[in-house]
């Protein structure tokens, strides 16, 4: 087993629910198949407004995102991976997740952190009262600390592990090989 992971960084409070992919990486502007250079593609739509929370200089340079409920639902589109990969997101924090964008973030080493609503929301108001506040998350202990708070997180045991020695699907099947090989070998031909 590696060494387990453990992330600090600062956040950004995405004060939303119900963000799907097409609002995470638009439709519009993955016409070929490439994991970078989606940056800018990040929230193109909402980044119109100079407002929104990713165009305020206070949370420039953070890499931990904390959105509301059902994040990444929608289609299967890894460009929204790839758009918050990009963007220097290594963690993202919500209520919930879509079943396959937890999948493809898992792959490209992105960290999904389930919470509570309630956590969620007392985050949003310390890292908007400190914007440099650390927000701490450590994968093996399931524990997210930010300011004087230390509260548990769910993820689930393949995807932790997935994170913690990084594969996928394919890496974790090759494990297994040898007994794979053992058990062709007795099948009889058909």
């Amino acid at each position: 087993m590696t060494e387990t992971p453990v992330h600090i960084g600062t956040a950004v409070p995405l004060r939303r629910d119900n963000i799907d992919t097409d609002q995470l990486s638009p439709a519009r502007f993955v016409p070929y198949f490439r994991p970078h250079g989606y940056a800018n593609m990040l929230f193109a739509d909402w980044r119109t407004d100079p407002e929104f929370v990713l165009n305020r200089p206070e949370y420039q340079g953070a890499t931990v995102l904390v959105a509301g409920r059902d994040f990444g639902t929608g289609s299967s589109r890894e460009s929204a991976v790839w758009a918050l990969r990009s963007a220097n997101f290594d963690v993202v924090i919500a209520g919930g997740f879509g079943d396959i964008f937890r999948a493809n973030a898992t792959t490209r080493g992105l960290w999904t952190i389930e919470v509570d609503q309630d956590v969620i929301e007392h985050l949003w108001g310390e890292v908007e009262a400190d914007p440099w506040l650390p927000v701490r998350v450590d994968l093996a202990a399931r524990r997210l600390a930010f300011g004087a708070s230390e509260r548990q997180f769910r993820i689930d045991e393949p995807l932790l592990r997935r994170l913690i020695e990084p594969g996928d699907q394919i890496t974790e099947t090759l494990v297994h090989v040898a007994a794979i090989e053992a058990f062709e070998s007795r099948r009889t031909a058909r």
